[in-house]
């Protein structure tokens, strides 16, 4: 890898911010990266866009820890969602569904017209590979299955799948088969090691643990996904690897980029780097078990089963029956705001992202208005 070389060039001064968001998504983002976004246009043909994108897509190789190629698409991550499944299944696909997110992978590839073979899996659960070989060696005996799909972190319940040992399982079972995360929450807030851990496609978007403005996906391929995107018909254009791989190769996209984000992209990848990866994802980690502990010591319970839970993110089970939505109306007059639970969860959980810059004196401001709020409604 490269990491050492990127930093060295790139390094910045970090400038601290006020966070106000603690929710998963968009995130806050730091003063100099909004700012990025008001240079003067260039032309997205021009020798200083090209040099952008190659810089950019270099970081992003060691961020994704990959030698292979990051393709960057004017999307959101449900976008490449849709381009994995185009791209890389021409019939039979397996998803994994354990969460609101999981759930609209399967219903993409359904969209796409794929034989779609779901494997229901517990919410607030994780996917453990002992279930993927038990679902792959069940599916196989019907024909092959090209591809499975997992969300690395579903935000709706707060629960991290073990993407490096289901990937193990799957080459166990199938080695042909593809492995496709949705690294989306999760992506630059813990390691994830695309290459040596078997990842076909990793994906992501912007505006999560980057803290980046939406707009912006990501996506790690392999090598032999692009090859199995070569065979495979009625890949579409927009989202087309082939046609994204010719353009790559001129440190550039088919279709017009969002050039101003990918200027913010590059001051917050310099920022990323200067903080170093592995003070980033200690600190997400960090985070992660304080907020845990310290929802537990106020009287709630944790939705994602123990042993599983993000690092991104933490989803608090309501057990003291508090409204969320007044909560957020008190914390709003404190210039700040948590999530609700998603879906069928609402208002029996809320969400506390402490994602992408958050530090641990933002965290001190959150949990002390809280707290405040719990104590008058004793």
């Amino acid at each position: 890898m490269h990491e050492q070389q990127v930093i060295e060039r790139t390094a910045p001064v970090i400038a601290r911010h006020r966070q106000r968001l603690f929710i998963p998504g968009p995130t806050d983002v730091a003063p100099e990266v909004l700012a990025a976004q008001t240079a003067p246009m260039i032309g997205h043909r021009s020798d200083e866009f090209e040099a952008l994108f190659a810089k950019c897509e270099e970081q992003l190789r060691t961020l994704f820890y990959t030698n292979a190629r990051v393709y960057i698409v004017a999307a959101s991550g449900t976008g490449l969602q849709e381009a994995a499944i185009r791209n890389l299944v021409a019939r039979r696909v397996m998803c994994f569904v354990n969460g609101a997110f999981s759930q609209r992978w399967a219903d993409v590839a359904l969209g796409c017209d794929k034989e779609v073979v779901r494997v229901d899996i517990p919410w607030n659960t994780a996917v453990k590979p002992e279930q993927v070989t038990e679902a792959l060696d069940k599916a196989l005996a019907e024909g092959p299955v090209e591809a499975i799909t997992v969300v690395h972190n579903e935000t709706s319940t707060g629960v991290m799948s073990p993407i490096r040992e289901i990937a193990a399982a799957v080459r166990n079972v199938s080695p042909e088969t593809l492995v496709l995360i949705d690294a989306v929450s999760s992506f630059s807030g813990t390691r994830i090691e695309t290459d040596a851990w078997g990842l076909d496609v990793v994906l992501t978007s912007s505006q999560k643990a980057l803290a980046v403005p939406p707009g912006l996906a990501l996506c790690a391929v392999s090598d032999r996904a692009l090859a199995k995107a070569e065979t495979v018909k009625g890949r579409g254009w927009y989202f087309d690897f082939v046609r994204l791989e010719k353009a790559l190769k001129k440190s550039t996209t088919p279709a017009t980029p969002a050039i101003s984000l990918m200027r913010s992209l590059s001051v917050q990848l310099d920022r990323i780097f200067a903080e170093g990866l592995d003070t980033r994802f200690a600190r997400h980690a960090r985070l992660a078990e304080r907020t845990q502990r310290w929802a537990i010591a106020n009287g709630f319970e944790l939705m994602a089963e123990e042993g599983y839970r993000s690092h991104t993110l933490t989803t608090v089970t309501n057990t003291r029956g508090i409204s969320v939505k007044h909560l957020n109306a008190y914390l709003a007059r404190h210039d700040m705001e948590i999530s609700n639970g998603y879906g069928d969860y609402k208002d029996k959980a809320f969400r506390i992202a402490h994602m992408g810059e958050v530090q641990e004196e933002d965290l001190d401001r959150l949990f002390a208005a809280i707290e405040s709020y719990l104590a008058g409604q004793n």
